[in-house]
């Protein structure tokens, strides 16, 4: 990993004081000023159909909804399992 400078460090110190919302948008916020290029042509088009389909198919109950929680613990318990 690269080395971090006294300001990022400090920045970082900081944030990880914030709540979790604060932190979430502090992320989006950063992702948003790395990401400068121009969506690509139809690209917002093709994310609202994805994201329709995705929509139906949960009201439909096609697709089984999984608690944060759940999720959570499952990756936490592979990561682990990774680790030994």
């Amino acid at each position: 990993m690269a080395h971090m400078t006294a300001e990022v460090s400090e920045v970082l110190t900081r944030a990880l004081q914030l709540s979790d919302s604060e932190r979430g948008l502090l992320i989006g916020r950063l992702i948003e000023s790395l990401d400068r290029e121009p969506a690509e042509a139809g690209a917002e088009d093709a994310w609202a159909a994805e994201i329709k389909s995705r929509v139906d198919e949960i009201r439909s109950g096609k697709v089984k909804m999984i608690p944060g929680e759940e999720v959570e613990r499952d990756i936490s318990a592979r990561m682990r399992r990774a680790r030994e």
